[in-house]
């Protein structure tokens, strides 16, 4: 029901909402942006990670979440004011979880939609997660 909730009011933000999305592509990871994972420990170490991203999860595997938690993790690697981008594995959760960064909290975040699974299909490799 949580999700719902939030779902439905960050679809009624979006729609006011000027939000960066990019298609994941192994040549974004060139650029100087850091790039945030936001899944969960099991998939990090399911499919690696990109190298040099920071893994904060922000929905666990049922589906709950702690924003004042995920802020704080977020807050030590990001300034509000620097651009960043958003990784899952399809770009689903990205979506969701930009809107409210860039919509409610005023951070410069860009969704790669397709996620880590679409870089992969295209021929990224990545790294082994780290805990």
């Amino acid at each position: 029901m949580k999700k719902i909730v939030i779902g439905l009011c960050l679809m009624t933000v979006s729609l006011m909402a000027e939000l960066y999305q990019v298609w994941a592509t192994p040549e974004f990871t060139e650029k100087n942006i850091k790039i945030i994972d936001i899944r969960t420990p099991a998939e990090w170490k399911e499919t690696g990670i990109v190298k040099g991203s920071y893994t904060i999860m922000f929905f666990d595997e049922q589906g709950n979440f702690n924003v004042p938690n995920f802020l704080e993790q977020l807050d030590r690697v990001v300034k509000k004011d620097e651009p960043f981008a958003l990784i899952c594995r399809v770009g689903s959760r990205t979506g969701i979880v930009s809107e409210f960064l860039s919509d409610r909290m005023g951070y410069k975040v860009t969704n790669l939609k397709g996620g880590i699974m679409k870089m992969i299909l295209e021929g990224y490799k990545t790294v082994p997660y780290q805990p």
